[in-house]
């Protein structure tokens, strides 16, 4: 009898088989197909890169493939702002773009986060196999019930591995309030805590610290108004005030003292966390001196004739590179524990773009000469500002310039850029009299050109008598840049 079962069942499944295939060959399904779409065709992941050594997040500017189409290694996929630039990410895989998970613009996009797949070629790309750790967007939630009890709430679970995500909105509200964001359910996409969000938490607190408060008598003053959410009585006077402006609601006309959020860029946070960390870290020194500019605007007045066109920021920066070649103690970076030596000269160049300060790298500084120095100035200067440095281009440097004479500052104090011994400061010239002897040993008053710029050193790396030393060096070799060997 068991035989007789087992050979119905065979018989079942080959009738089963048989008439897929004769389907087949009528135009209709065909067996393969009835697999695919069972299980869905493998896919090749492709997730946020870390396309710098600070990156911690990114945003998706543009995808330049579309859903279905043909990718192959090394084409184009898509272009990310980074803390540093805009990157175009390339692909290493051949086959067909399947899948955009994380759709063009989407912001703080952490690093490993799956954003594409990718299926080989000739496979069904619309049944493609969606791996279950993606987390879905989460639907919006309802307004605030009238519990007035906080409690975790149960709802789409929480970004896993990626952590939880808040926007910066949401997390300044519930930092204030001194609410864990545990108990927040996020309704943003990809599972962020959104300001709304935060202010339905905050109103349900407001309204349990209202009923819960019970007024006594002997403490109660008489004329103290009725707390509110946004309001909260100082133990000491009874004197109420706001705890933090509105925020206006977006799509309505802002109501007066209301503010609005705007979004902060990759790079401006990347320059606020450095920033930070250069200035509690590092021991700052600074030394300024005055560089007599008459021997290099007569040199270029010169060039000029030639068609050659460079700048003065030009020269400073061979002027720098020549003193670093002379005094390589202060070409040296900060590892942790002591200097560290470095065998190029690498002048990174302070560049002031839409997105925030980016400093493009002059490699080999060194051995360039002046006009090469300034093509490849303005060449990384106008990449900087449409967003196309290379990561190369920007990662690394031993020493940073940073000019601002152009913008009319006479002089300033810049902040050191970690892991790097120092920076210097370039403000505008400024004309001055002085009097000299002629040939004849007579007085006579004649006008100077004189360029201030200030010196910013490691006090763990550079002495202050070595930064003096280095600042009358780079002074001698401004000042003569026919002898010291500038062009």
């Amino acid at each position: 009898m068991a035989a007789s079962l087992r050979l119905g069942c065979q018989g079942i499944v080959r009738s089963f088989v048989t008439g897929l295939r004769s389907r087949d060959r009528g135009g209709g399904f065909r067996l393969l197909h009835a697999t695919e779409r069972l299980w869905g065709a493998p896919s090749v992941q492709v997730c946020m890169p870390a396309l710098s050594p600070t990156m911690e997040e990114g945003n998706i500017v543009k995808w330049l493939k579309k859903e279905g189409e043909m990718v192959n290694a090394g084409d184009a996929l898509c272009e990310i702002e980074t803390d540093k630039a805009v990157v175009i990410m390339e692909s290493s895989d051949d086959g067909i773009l399947a899948k955009i998970m994380v759709q063009e613009g989407s912001r703080n996009v952490r690093l490993g986060s799956l954003i594409a797949l990718i299926v080989d070629e000739g496979q069904d790309w619309t049944q493609v196999e969606i791996p279950s750790i993606q987390i879905s967007p989460l639907p919006s939630t309802t307004a605030a019930t009238s519990d007035v009890t906080i409690t975790p709430q149960k709802g789409p679970s929480q970004p896993g591995k990626l952590g939880l995500r808040i926007s910066p909105a949401a997390r300044h509200i519930l930092d204030t309030h001194g609410i864990d964001s545990k108990i927040v359910v996020p309704s943003g996409p990809r599972g962020i805590i959104t300001k709304e969000d935060a202010l339905r938490v905050v109103s349900q607190k407001g309204e349990t610290e209202k009923r819960a408060v019970q007024p006594t008598p002997a403490i109660q003053p008489a004329a103290v108004a009725p707390v509110t959410p946004q309001q909260h009585v100082s133990p000491a006077v009874g004197l109420q005030r706001p705890s933090e402006p509105p925020m206006s609601i977006p799509g309505k006309p802002p109501a007066p003292g209301t503010f609005t959020e705007i979004p902060t860029s990759n790079i401006r946070k990347v320059i606020a966390k450095r920033l930070t960390e250069s200035k509690s870290t590092i021991p700052h020194a600074y030394a300024s001196t005055d560089c007599d500019l008459g021997a290099v605007l007569k040199l270029r007045r010169e060039l000029a004739k030639d068609n050659i066109k460079v700048s003065v920021n030009d020269f400073i920066i061979k002027a720098t590179a020549v003193t670093l070649k002379q005094i390589p103690e202060v070409n040296v970076t900060w590892n942790g524990e002591g200097p560290s030596p470095l065998e190029s000269i690498d002048i990174s160049i302070a560049v002031a773009t839409e997105r925030g300060l980016i400093t493009p790298i002059i490699k080999q500084a060194g051995s360039k000469g002046i006009q090469e120095i300034a093509d490849t100035a303005k060449a990384l200067a106008q990449k900087a500002r449409n967003g196309k440095l290379l990561p190369e281009e920007y990662q690394g440097g031993s020493f940073s310039i940073s000019n601002l004479g152009m913008f009319g500052i006479t002089g300033f104090s810049a902040v050191i850029n970690p892991p790097q011994s120092c920076i210097l400061a370039v403000g505008r010239s400024r004309t001055e009299l002085a009097i000299a002897e002629d040939k004849d040993g007579n007085p006579e008053i004649y006008q100077k050109e004189l360029l201030n710029v200030t010196l910013s050193s490691d006090g763990r790396l550079i002495d202050d008598e070595l930064a003096s030393v280095f600042l009358e060096r780079f002074r001698t070799n401004l000042e003569n840049p026919i002898n010291c060997a500038l062009l």
